[in-house]
């Protein structure tokens, strides 16, 4: 019942306006999924690539709202839109009513396709598991710790390590030229 009030967003984003975003989790699980551990969540946005990342404690939706509160704050443009995959922390009543609350439009990508969500999977990588990891953080204090590392590194992350995006690519024979933005 509640999916079918999440619309799926089939088309690719074509905005050119900031406040877009797309969220995911990322586990600190080390190799085992068992017990209660710290998540981080992290909201990045289409038009600019701002990105915003905030550690939690396991990632019911108690926890991920009371992380995008400041997200959404701290955000240097209005939240327009919400983009997250099917996850149980991200699809759930809470939620709803908070992007509602913002009049914010609320989607979802299709089941089992990451590509849809290709954009924040790639800030997952670069501002998350390239900082923190695959280790296993399990107590509170690690949840303070990375919250205060995220808050030191956001401004550097966003103002002064370049995001370029692909304008379109080339095909010459059997070769591919990217073109970014800017050539």
């Amino acid at each position: 019942l509640l999916k079918s009030q999440i619309p799926i967003r089939t088309e690719h984003w074509d905005i050119t306006q900031p406040g877009f975003v797309e969220a995911d989790t990322v586990a600190h699980c080390g190799h085992s999924l068992a017990g209660d551990f710290v998540w981080s969540l992290t909201l990045s946005d289409i038009d600019t690539g701002w990105t915003e990342c905030r550690a939690t404690w396991n990632k019911g939706a108690h926890g991920v709202i009371t992380q995008i509160t400041p997200i959404e704050r701290a955000l240097p443009f209005p939240l327009r839109g919400f983009d997250c995959d099917n996850g149980s922390e991200f699809l759930n009543p809470h939620l709803v009513r908070y992007c509602q609350s913002l009049d914010v439009q609320f989607t979802r990508g299709r089941p089992y396709k990451k590509d849809d969500n290709a954009h924040i999977e790639q800030k997952n990588w670069t501002h998350v598991r390239k900082l923190v990891g695959y280790e296993r953080y399990d107590t509170d204090a690690a949840v303070t710790a990375l919250n205060a590392v995220y808050a030191e590194l956001r401004l550097f992350q966003n103002l002064f390590l370049p995001t370029v995006k692909l304008v379109r690519k080339d095909r010459l024979g059997a070769r591919t030229r990217r073109v970014p933005e800017g050539e």
